[in-house]
């Protein structure tokens, strides 16, 4: 994976994890509730249903790959025009209140587990983002020594950084977070990516 490409990718994956959310909100609720070190289950289980979707995607596209090239280039399609929907739908909502379900976890972390397992940013989600970043010529699994260390640590600064907003802010945290503006910035952002990124793969296919 070349350096320009690990940029790229990491640029994005900082858009795709900081864009606030249902594990946002869960964060901030815990550090509130709980202080900062406790609400660090949330992190811990976002990472592992992160590291889960990360592998399932690898393995998905692996498959596509070796089974039809034409399959692939319609997932990066399909994964670009997703993640423009993401941004549009992104944008309509930003105006509206994030809310956060009690799973009726046992713990912290097996709500917070659930949380990020049923996010619409599930591995519908993960597979489109990771599609658009994988080169086709190059074995998957080398590039997942890549992908996985960036995408697991920057999942984990973005959420320890709500968790430690929630506990230091308070509920003032949510009104920051939540802004309606700071929501639609991001909610472009997924847009502008999936234009690009769709572009681009389209460009190649041309040549």
């Amino acid at each position: 994976m070349s350096f320009e490409a690990w940029l790229i990718f990491a640029l994005f994956w900082i858009v795709f994890v900081t864009t606030p959310g249902p594990n946002a909100v869960n964060c901030i609720q815990q550090g509130l509730s709980v202080g900062f070190r406790k609400s660090l289950l949330c992190v811990a289980a976002i990472l592992t249903q992160a590291s889960a979707f990360l592998i399932l995607s690898a393995f998905g596209v692996t498959a596509l790959i070796l089974a039809s090239p034409k399959a692939f280039f319609v997932l990066q399609i399909v994964g670009a025009l997703f993640l423009i929907v993401l941004g549009i739908r992104g944008w309509m909502s930003a105006k509206t209140a994030v809310a956060v379900e009690d799973r009726g976890g046992r713990s912290i972390y097996f709500q917070a587990l659930s949380i990020a397992t049923l996010n619409a940013k599930s591995v519908a989600g993960y597979l489109a983002a990771f599609s658009q970043f994988v080169e086709p010529q190059t074995p998957v699994w080398d590039q997942m020594a890549v992908i996985m260390p960036t995408a697991l640590s920057l999942t984990a600064l973005s959420y320890i950084s709500y968790c430690a907003i929630g506990a230091g802010l308070g509920k003032l945290a949510i009104g920051a977070v939540l802004n309606t503006w700071f929501r639609r910035t991001m909610a472009l952002c997924f847009v502008i990516y999936g234009a690009l990124l769709g572009g681009a793969v389209l460009q190649g296919k041309l040549r």
